[in-house]
Formats: structure tokens, C-alpha cells, sequence
């Protein structure tokens, strides 16, 4: 009796890369002609669970990550005034939402430490929900502040889909004292702001010593680079009550839906 064949093993193409589940496969995720996929799923990862906690508006505040409340004077003062306001905004803006209304005014940061956390650690005094907004693979400020909500504490790998979930729901931004990160986030939005390329929110620069040293507006104006009307672009505030107070008339309710950063 002529012993029977063993059937050929398909190891190998189980094996394969190209057998893997296309979800599963990282090598192909990861690759150069999937970005844009990840582009999308960074988008709508962020977008599904915001809008599962009902968060129709935000108030963004930017300042330096380095600046804490176990810094200098000027510094301590700078984290306190944050987060003053951040409790002050979550108290009266609408963050507190109940009966499954929608959210407003929720405060959102970059979701790192310094002027971050200030922000995130007001609205947690509050008993209101903040946004952290944290980027992946910085060299330095990785971790996420331990005030930000967890369900509404998010990690971006890129740049791009960040700003623009940071200005898309955005009714208002309060800037206070900060590094590159600040001045890079400012400019972008008053770019936004003065090409109509986003919404006509209200914009505060805290503490107007400050800004006034570090950018020379009039200096800008009188060079012919910038005009009186941009100048308007933006208001200075020394004070959380007044900055609230500020943001108050235009910063209720739902902003108006704005577009990628650069108009996309």
C-alpha cells in the first residue's frame, strides 16, 4: 500500500504580512501611504468622545508649560490667576451641565503642566470637566496633567489635528504668559482670526506688561506690517474677573463651526 501524501503546509502564507487583517497589520498602519487614515482617525476618535460628553463649546487657555506654582513669585502668581479663571469660567460659563444638556465654555489646554495644569486644576476646583490636549514624542512636558478629565484627555501624534480640534469648538481663548508653544498657537489663531479664516472669537492676552515686552505690537503697526484693525484682533487682562467679564458677552453659547487651520 503506497503511503499516502502529507498535504503541503501553509505556514508561510499564514505567516505572510500580507495575510494580516489590514486593521491589525502595524507595519501598514504605520506606513507613509496610511496617513491620511491616521490623520482621520485622529480626528474622529477626539470627535466622537467630545461630543458623547456633550461638549459644544470650549474656552481654550494657552500659557508656558514651565511656568508652575512652585516657581518664582511672578510665576506662582501667573499659575494662580490661571486658575482662577479656568474655576471662574467653569462655574459661570456652562461647563456644568445637567439633565443631558449641552456643555459649554469647558476649558481646554494642551493638557500638559505649568499654565496647563493651572487651567485644568480651576476647572477641577469647579467640579467641571476640562480638556487636555497633549502631543506625542515631545522631548520634553510629555505626561498628561493629573487635572484634566480622563475620558477628555486626549494624545495627538500630529500637530495639525490638535490645533484644529483646539479651534474648531473654540468661543473664546485667553492666552496667558508662555514660551514658543504659546507664541506658536497665538499667532495662529490671530492669523485665523484676521484672514476670516475661523470664527470671530474674542481673544485675551493676560497680563499686558508682559506681552507688551515680549512682542512689539506698536512697532509691528507702525512699520505698516499689521493695521489698527488688527490690533483690535485682541484685548489685555491683568485680572481673572475681568477677563471673564470680557469673554462674557460673546463667549456663551455655541461658537460658530470654523475650519481646519489654514482653511482646510
Amino acid at each position: 500500500m503506497a503511503d499516502r501524501a502529507s498535504p503541503p503546509c501553509n505556514q508561510a502564507q499564514q505567516d505572510a504580512t500580507s495575510y494580516r487583517l489590514a486593521e491589525l497589520d502595524r507595519d501598514f498602519i504605520l506606513g507613509d501611504s496610511m496617513r491620511g487614515v491616521r490623520l482621520q482617525l485622529e480626528y474622529a476618535k477626539v470627535e466622537e468622545r467630545l461630543r458623547a460628553w456633550g461638549v459644544r463649546s470650549t474656552i481654550v487657555v494657552f500659557g508656558g508649560s514651565r511656568i508652575t506654582d512652585t516657581g518664582p513669585p511672578h510665576h506662582r502668581n501667573w499659575y494662580q490667576q490661571a486658575r482662577a479663571f479656568a474655576r471662574i469660567a467653569s462655574e459661570r460659563g456652562g461647563a456644568i451641565s445637567a439633565d443631558g444638556r449641552a456643555r459649554d465654555n469647558v476649558i481646554a489646554t494642551g493638557g500638559g503642566p505649568g499654565l496647563m495644569e493651572a487651567a485644568n486644576r480651576g476647572a477641577a476646583d469647579a467640579g467641571a470637566p476640562s480638556i487636555g490636549f497633549n502631543i506625542a514624542l515631545l522631548p520634553h512636558e510629555q505626561a498628561p496633567n493629573p487635572y484634566s478629565t480622563p475620558d477628555l484627555t486626549f494624545r495627538f501624534q500630529y500637530f495639525a489635528i490638535r490645533k484644529l480640534h483646539l479651534a474648531m469648538r473654540a468661543s473664546a481663548l485667553v492666552i496667558f504668559p508662555g514660551g514658543f508653544g504659546t507664541l506658536d498657537e497665538m499667532f495662529e489663531i490671530l492669523t485665523l482670526k484676521q484672514t476670516g479664516k475661523t470664527a470671530p472669537i474674542p481673544i485675551v492676552l493676560f497680563d499686558e506688561a508682559y506681552w507688551r515686552s515680549v512682542v512689539n505690537f506698536d512697532r509691528l503697526l507702525h512699520e505698516d506690517v499689521i493695521t489698527k484693525e488688527d490690533i483690535l484682533l485682541f484685548e489685555f487682562s491683568s485680572d481673572p474677573e475681568d477677563t471673564w467679564h470680557r469673554l462674557r458677552p460673546r463667549a456663551l453659547g455655541q461658537p460658530c463651526e470654523a475650519p481646519a487651520p489654514g482653511g482646510g
